[in-house]
């Protein structure tokens, strides 16, 4: 890991703080910025980056917890929270809805770190993870209608006789629309496929005459 290829948040209103956080982060080789308030933070331009938000509870303008539940559900940095009154209800509330860690102050510079690691190891899965689904959502924009009433019966592990009688087309044709939708997807295998659909979160279509021919 290197200082360009990350950042850490830091929010939080007493600059004390602010400023040995920054120091201890940027000690270890990670990059930081601080802010003041929540508004700071969401106001400022962030780069592309991998990221981690250490953010505090107690803010002057927006309570932090009130802060990732505003920022939930985005494609936001994994946050840590720290504080100088915690509390058993606001720890699990923030575990509950996504945080890494909450810590109490004063906490172990280790636990930090660790916490901030793990946060960036997540960012980092998160980005990943995001870019793929992008890249498959872009594939499927090139089917054609019909290839896209064939893609969830060939991922429903359906034979091709039985997906055609499904779309009542002939065989050869179902075999045509398969093959170009393999290609269209660019998956290597069925295997791939089935991956991809799961992640459009493609329903499974299961043959009708199927299930009645099995009764």
């Amino acid at each position: 890991m290197t200082m360009g290829d990350h950042i850490v948040y830091i929010v939080d209103d007493d600059a004390r703080i602010r400023e040995a956080l920054s120091e201890l982060l940027e000690a270890h080789g990670i990059r930081a910025v601080a802010y003041g308030s929540a508004g700071e933070y969401v106001e400022a331009d962030k780069p592309d980056l991998p990221a981690s938000l250490i953010l505090d509870v107690e803010l002057p303008d927006i309570n932090g917890l009130e802060l990732q539940k505003q920022i939930g559900g985005s494609d936001h940095p994994p946050i840590v929270f720290i504080t100088g009154h915690g509390d058993i209800p606001s720890s699990v509330r923030a575990i509950k809805s996504g945080a890494v860690d909450f810590l109490t102050k004063p906490f172990s510079d280790e636990d930090l770190l660790a916490a901030v690691r793990t946060c960036l190891s997540q960012d980092r899965h998160a980005r990943i993870e995001r870019a793929e689904l992008t890249n498959i959502r872009e594939h499927y924009e090139t089917l054609t209608p019909r290839e896209r009433d064939v893609l969830p019966l060939v991922v429903s592990g359906l034979l091709n006789k039985q997906a055609a009688a499904e779309l009542g087309i002939s065989e050869v044709m179902l075999q045509v629309h398969r093959r170009n939708v393999m290609q269209k997807m660019a998956a290597a295998s069925l295997a791939d496929l089935v991956r991809m659909a799961e992640k459009l979160q493609i329903p499974v279509t299961h043959s009708r005459r199927a299930e009645r021919s099995d009764r």
